[in-house]
């Protein structure tokens, strides 16, 4: 019986399938971040160690965690979601290998992520598409046409709850900096990291009264093209909608 795709790619990604790595071959490792245009707009976040949340204890927030897609119509401040993009991405330090040490684990460091904004409702920010400088803790403005928010929320098969957000992340990956050292196994590992990412947000949304929703349901292909991506180098993974809990 024939093989179907899942079940082939399982199989071929396979410890016993995979090639000598380029890291194995002595190839340079790609970036740590993705680069970008020195002259775009840049926003300064609030500094992680400044800003302040509730206690919540873990148990509670594990066991009280749940999917939402109604939100308040209320925005997320800065530093709300300064405290977001830490906790699901901060650099914590800069190996001398080099990798980055973050909040979140990834196999053999490579954080293959880079983190991209829908922002809908967040105090003094223009509403729009961003991405996260993880290394630098700031934001790159990348669209802010005024019906990009419509456009996302039909890429995602029209969920509206996708504009109605505070705030939508998009975790795309940088799949060579995976495959540099697992090769194609690396495939299977961007997937269990985005698990790790979106579990972080989950639990750090509890603390500032917000509630997510993870969506795995987007086309591929309008969606890359509306981030600019190659949909091969570079594609989306994973999206969570985030915003304030409906009292």
């Amino acid at each position: 019986m024939d093989k179907t795709i899942g079940q082939e790619f399982m199989e071929k990604t396979k410890y016993q399938y995979l090639e000598e790595s380029d890291q194995q071959k002595g190839l340079p490792q790609p970036s740590l971040e993705l680069e970008y245009a020195k002259d775009g707009t840049l926003i300064d976040l609030p500094k992680a160690e400044d800003i302040e949340v509730k206690p919540l204890d873990l148990r509670e927030a594990i066991e009280s965690r749940k999917s939402l897609r109604k939100y308040a119509d209320k925005p997320l401040t800065i530093e709300e979601l300064s405290y977001l993009l830490w906790c699901t991405q901060g650099v914590k330090t800069i190996t001398s290998r080099p990798s980055t040490l973050r909040n979140v684990p990834s196999a053999g460091a490579r954080h293959s992520f880079e983190t991209y904004l829908l922002i809908n409702m967040v105090d003094g920010m223009k509403p729009g598409l961003y991405r996260y400088l993880a290394i630098e803790h700031k934001l790159l403005e990348i669209n802010t046409e005024h019906d990009i928010a419509n456009k996302m929320s039909k890429s995602c098969l029209d969920q509206i709850f996708v504009k109605n957000s505070a705030v939508t992340f998009m975790w795309t990956t940088i799949i060579y900096r995976m495959k540099w050292r697992y090769g194609e196994r690396g495939y299977r590992y961007i997937h269990l990291d985005a698990g790790h990412v979106c579990q972080n947000l989950y639990l750090a949304a509890q603390s500032i009264d917000c509630g997510v929703c993870a969506i795995a349901a987007f086309d591929d292909d309008e969606i890359n093209n509306l981030l600019g991506l190659d949909g091969e180098e570079q594609f989306v993974v994973y999206i969570g909608t985030v915003g304030k809990k409906i009292e």
